[in-house]
């Protein structure tokens, strides 16, 4: 088949894929009572599909040409020098704090305020109340948490306790802004920068959420975001690591694709134009430098048919953002006079956050419970959950974890118990919000009448 051929195939299929999307994914009416509302979900048009069946037919199938274009494109977004897809948000968070245990970084220590290459048995200081793999790569790369509380309502890290969970051995900081809302960045880089401590930042719920005008994910050494379904945009499954230095991103690269101390792209080689010329460990002289590893790594890198699909999702983004902070505010102020009821969720001071979800607290004094809230709002078709893992050290997998609490986990506890959250994604529409308000605002009357 001549070029010239397979390019007019090449248009008239993705032409036809355009024709397909109008055919097979109408607009749903949305029915009180009997349509479902989602607590998140993809929000995507013909280009996405597009995009993907134009990256399939290349059948290049790893890493290619849209991943290159997505990652120099979203680093510029972020405003961050370098971003390095991989499979997953969780594999973002493992790779990020994987490259801070590299030996190369102790090389560089004094010229990075004498911050070293974490090692077995340093302490990372992080919270309990948040999702597992935030908390995962502390215990897989043999470092021990450090858990702090949070405050209610704004369910981030209690930096009036970070002192307390200062010892010898901490060496890092590593944690999420909670359901998009930044963490106190003021405090915790100041922390960070006073006792020579990395930063990573777990910016997987909080795309576009900025911190006094700034984006979070431009604070700390190290940034992840995460592309799943569920979260600001989405490649499926797919998750970016950034960071602004050439160190960082070399060792980056070097754990993501299988601990190789080669930095070629794939499918390319000799890019140091020495490629058989190397002596590095205990190898021969001239051991082919693509098959050289200085790293124990791993291989998280994305298809291309995932990053052709986030490219198509980055230029939507940013209405995506505006329609989280919109659907947020319709739903806050629906349901400002429940105080009495709920304890609504709080900005952190200086931030204005792109919301992931709408929490609440029902008080301990409402006349109903938690289980109760949820199980009326799901009857009514209407998707809760579950402040992620609650306090994780009361989960099983995490019961005999080595770990300290710097002081007690009190808020945590009641997040654990008393908190839930509904969306607030882009696909909601006015018409679900006041349904969704409604609903809860029928929660008091409910409660009152089951009891009589």
């Amino acid at each position: 088949m001549t070029d010239s051929r397979a390019s007019a195939l090449r248009l008239q299929i993705l032409e036809l894929v355009r024709e397909y999307y109008g055919a097979a994914f109408p607009e749903a009416e949305f029915v009180p009572g009997e349509s479902s509302i989602s607590y998140a979900g993809r929000v995507f048009d013909d280009r996405e599909i597009v995009n993907l069946v134009d990256s399939g037919l290349d059948f290049w199938l790893t890493t290619g040409r849209f991943a290159d274009e997505f990652e120099k494109s979203f680093a510029k977004f972020f405003g961050r020098r370098h971003a390095h897809l991989v499979n997953s948000g969780s594999s973002a968070n493992l790779l990020a704090l994987s490259t801070l245990t590299s030996p190369k970084l102790d090389e560089r220590a004094r010229k990075w305020g004498g911050r070293a290459a974490l090692k077995p048995g340093d302490e990372v200081i992080t919270v309990a109340a948040g999702f597992p793999t935030t908390l995962n790569p502390i215990i897989q790369n043999r470092l021990v948490p450090v858990f702090v509380d949070v405050t209610v309502p704004t369910y981030n890290i209690d930096v009036s306790r970070l002192e307390d969970a200062l010892s010898e051995r901490t060496a890092a900081i590593m944690v999420a802004h909670t359901l998009g809302n930044p963490f106190d960045l003021d405090a915790v880089t100041a922390f960070a920068q006073r006792h020579q401590l990395w930063l990573v930042e777990d910016c997987c719920d909080a795309l576009g959420s900025t911190y006094k005008g700034r984006p979070v994910g431009t604070f700390g050494d190290l940034a992840t975001v995460s592309f799943y379904p569920a979260h600001h945009m989405t490649m499926g499954e797919g998750g970016c690591v950034l960071e602004d230095r050439g160190l960082l991103k070399m060792l980056v690269d070097s754990y993501r694709d299988w601990g190789r101390d080669c930095w070629c792209d794939p499918g390319k080689s000799n890019t140091c134009g020495k490629r058989f010329g190397w002596e590095v460990g205990e190898l021969p002289f001239g051991y082919d430098h693509k098959y050289t590893y200085s790293h124990i790594g791993y291989n998280l890198k994305v298809t291309d048919m995932q990053a052709a699909v986030g490219l198509a999702q980055l230029d939507k983004v940013a209405g995506f953002i505006e329609a989280r902070r919109r659907n947020f505010a319709l739903l806050y102020e629906r349901l400002a006079d429940m105080d009495e009821y709920l304890i609504l969720p709080r900005a952190t001071e200086g931030s204005d956050p792109s919301w992931f979800g709408f929490p609440m607290a029902v008080r301990e004094d409402a006349p109903f419970t938690r289980s109760e809230a949820i199980a009326h709002l799901e009857n009514r078709k209407i998707s809760t959950r579950l402040l992620f893992g609650g306090n994780l050290i009361r989960q099983p997998a995490y019961l005999n974890i080595e770990h300290r609490v710097a002081g007690d986990l009190t808020n945590t506890d009641f997040v654990m118990n008393n908190v839930f959250w509904i969306g607030v994604y882009p696909g909601l529409t006015t018409a679900m919000i006041d349904y969704m308000a409604e609903s809860i605002r029928q929660l008091p009357a409910l409660a009152t009448a089951a009891r009589q």
